[in-house]
């Protein structure tokens, strides 16, 4: 019924089908070579192999993958269940690699092949938003996903090359991890020669339970939590992995489901803890080429570390997850149109003609503008 690694790399190429059926943005952010993404629902109602060869199928874990394999074999297929699924072949594949030698390499493509894509524009956004100062000590926020790693990897580049001095410290917060999904984390760390300072939470508890919106919740506390470690640590400011894609979902995410006009700002002055800043240091990097730079290192990162995934309550629901996937897919979409739409949904709040807008906010303070519609014709 289940099969192991060991014994699925022992088997000859073309004696299976290897099947993943966990969604298509967790395959998309990382899969087992040669396999094919098929949702349960499509392979249990029509199999698309012949009987005579096995079906292998893994999901994250091993567990839904295990109740598909033996459906499967109730209608005659020769099916078996990677035992403990995605992750365990993840574990395997990143204890294989040298450490220092597969550190090097991943820097070496961060200065050279990825240089202008990557280097480049996270040096522009330090220096367009004035977002790391002399004497600074930032504490780099590391979940464990492909875009807080590489922020990690840049800052520890840019202490190789800084002009002045600040300090880093690599922290990463488990708010209750499963075991796996930690020592993947830790296991990424030490191949990729970062120092990470690890400190608990009981968020994930604290939320579980919660109906409405609590991804949200959990990211508030998150962040609240990582300020007060990182405030203890003496540091300044806290690094956050958001990338350009990140920040034209938002504009667009805020218009057409908040009614609202608005940015993730590059960098925002703590409200609830004094002289605390945070920082988004990637805010000009696009998603596809930090998905270029994981893959041409063939890395791999967990792409939600919620120890609720395969079941989740809070992360994998279509509620939660829906309204950023239909905004990507709108910009997609728009894309193919004009080319430029994403630089111009950027570009759009950089661009704003108060003269031309009903109402604003500075502040708390709202302003319309007919308050000085009149008085402007006098």
């Amino acid at each position: 019924m289940e099969l192991t690694i060991s014994q699925l790399e022992a088997l000859p190429e073309n004696s299976y089908y290897l099947f993943d059926i966990r969604s298509k943005t967790e395959f998309n952010h990382g899969a087992i070579p040669h396999a094919v993404h098929c949702s349960k629902e499509e392979l249990l109602s029509q199999p698309p192999v012949e009987k005579d060869k096995k079906i292998i199928v893994y999901c994250s874990r091993g567990i839904i993958s295990l109740d598909v394999a033996k459906a499967l074999q109730a209608q005659g297929y020769q099916a078996y269940s990677l035992e403990k699924g995605f992750y365990s072949w993840l574990i395997l594949e990143m204890g294989r690699h040298e450490t220092d030698a597969y550190s090097k390499q991943v820097e070496f493509s961060i200065q050279k092949k990825f240089r202008k894509d990557i280097w480049c524009k996270f040096a522009k956004a330090l220096n367009q938003y004035d977002l790391v100062k002399e004497g600074d000590r930032i504490a780099v926020c590391i979940s464990g996903g492909k875009d807080s790693m590489l922020m990690a990897k840049l800052f520890q580049e840019l202490k190789k090359h800084n002009k002045f001095h600040f300090e880093v410290k690599f922290l990463v917060m488990d708010p209750g991890y499963n075991a796996r999904n930690r020592q993947m984390i830790e296991e990424n760390a030490k191949n990729l020669n970062i120092p990470i300072e690890i400190f608990e939470s009981n968020i994930f508890d604290a939320v579980y339970n919660i109906d409405k919106s609590p991804c949200y919740l959990c990211a508030r506390m998150r962040r609240g939590y990582l300020y007060n470690f990182a405030q203890q640590l003496g540091c300044n400011k806290i690094a956050l992995g958001h990338h350009f894609d990140d920040v034209i979902e938002t504009i667009l995410m805020g218009m057409l489901y908040g009614a609202q006009v608005q940015t993730m700002m590059p960098k925002l002055h703590s409200t609830n803890f004094a002289g605390m800043e945070l920082i988004r240091p990637m805010y000009l990097i696009r998603e596809e080429d930090i998905i270029a730079w994981r893959d041409y290192n063939q890395l791999h990162f967990l792409q939600c570390a919620c120890k609720f995934t395969d079941t989740c309550t809070t992360c994998n629901n279509e509620e939660n997850r829906s309204k950023r996937m239909e905004t990507k897919e709108l910009i997609a979409n728009l894309k193919k149109v004009n080319p430029n739409v994403e630089k111009n949904i950027f570009r759009s709040v950089e661009n704003v003609n108060l003269n031309t807008i009903i109402a604003y906010k500075d502040g708390q303070e709202k302003h319309h503008f007919l308050d000085f519609y009149d008085k402007e014709s006098e």
